[in-house]
């Protein structure tokens, strides 16, 4: 295997088996206030949605998880099948070995699957030149999209995770104007992953033209957890510590999500594991929910077993809805929160 699709395979493979997930559980912080008198039927709760023009049965997206290396094509079947069947959108993992190297099924597999919403994937700091390296031009991103007949394209923001690579590329400056470049010739959305978006940053990429922000927040895994474990791994003592100081570093994901609403589309990801937390990444003023890693173990097994996953969802989702009086998912949108903990610590102390 090449460098890239070897670092896929590790990402994969330590995400299930290490603890790399956040210590603390911000969507605990977040409560929904109970009706008990809803005034609508549980089976006339209408968990539909449209997304980026997209009619979804429910607002969640599968976000990022792979693609590049062997295994990963299964992987993207299964998702792909599933979210064909249960219509809910997807997005696949950095193309970057797509491009490169070429593809090897793992991503076009989602134009084998009616997905609702699909999303393409390059990394923000192949926008510019790295360290013998050039940048990704038009083509390459046309490319990117063609591959997977994805009707957006995100630009991921994963530069905690560069710093803490051996072979991390970080070199950020003009990555803004990049991505106001390609904003100018194609439908992009920004995506963090997993160490969520300031309110500074959201307001940034809305002026250069994103359609949308996935925010990714801390909550969920930590990528910069994960190279720890590959720096280990590798004998990489220096990398490993960087990995293991930041293991926390980041802007909680429900605070993400409302610092991120800017007037775009915001999808609530970073640690959202059930349908109950996609709801309140809905009431917090989410237009979707996005999840991970809390769908990869029905990945690794089957088609089936995701389809059963995202029916489950949908069951807690639309509990949620039911037990808050909202009939649909706009009416949920409305539904006022309460804050608690570390999140309304966030929310509530002035940043000096």
């Amino acid at each position: 295997m090449t460098q890239i699709q070897r670092r896929k395979a590790d990402h994969i493979d330590i995400t299930m088996q290490e603890d790399v997930s956040s210590g603390y559980n911000y969507w605990d912080d977040v409560k929904l206030v109970h009706c008990s008198l809803p005034e609508v039927d549980l089976e006339e709760v209408d968990t539909t949605t449209r997304l980026f023009g997209k009619r979804l049965s429910m607002p969640l997206v599968v976000t990022a998880i792979t693609g590049g290396y062997p295994r990963a094509r299964k992987i993207n079947e299964n998702l792909a099948a599933a979210c064909a069947e249960v219509q809910v959108a997807m997005g696949v993992g950095s193309q970057r070995a797509g491009l490169e190297h070429g593809d090897d099924g793992s991503y076009g597999v989602l134009k084998d699957h009616d997905v609702p919403l699909r999303i393409g994937n390059v990394g923000a700091p192949q926008l510019i030149p790295q360290k013998g390296k050039g940048a990704y031009d038009r083509d390459a991103l046309v490319q990117a999209m063609e591959m997977v007949e994805a009707h957006l394209l995100a630009v991921h923001l994963n530069f905690l995770q560069e710093v803490a690579q051996p072979e991390g590329d970080t070199r950020a400056k003009g990555c803004l104007e990049a991505m106001r470049a390609a904003c100018r010739e194609l439908p992009i959305i920004a995506k963090e992953t997993g160490a969520g978006m300031s309110q500074d940053v959201a307001r940034r990429l809305r002026g250069i033209g994103v359609k949308g922000l996935d925010v990714a927040g801390t909550g969920g895994t930590s990528f910069s957890a994960v190279e720890k474990h590959r720096a280990l791994k590798a004998g990489d003592m220096r990398c490993a510590m960087l990995g293991d100081t930041f293991h926390e570093w980041g802007v909680p994901a429900p605070v993400a999500v409302v610092w991120a609403g800017v007037g775009v589309p915001v999808i609530a990801s970073g640690g959202v594991m059930d349908g109950l937390q996609a709801a309140k990444g809905i009431a917090l003023g989410a237009s979707a929910a996005g999840m991970a890693r809390g769908i990869l173990p029905e990945a690794l097994e089957s088609k089936e077993k995701v389809v059963e996953r995202l029916r489950l969802i949908q069951d807690e989702f639309r509990a949620a809805m039911f037990l808050t009086g909202s009939e649909d998912v706009r009416a949920l949108g409305k539904q006022r929160c309460i804050l608690t903990g570390e999140t309304r610590e966030w929310l509530t102390q002035q940043v000096v």
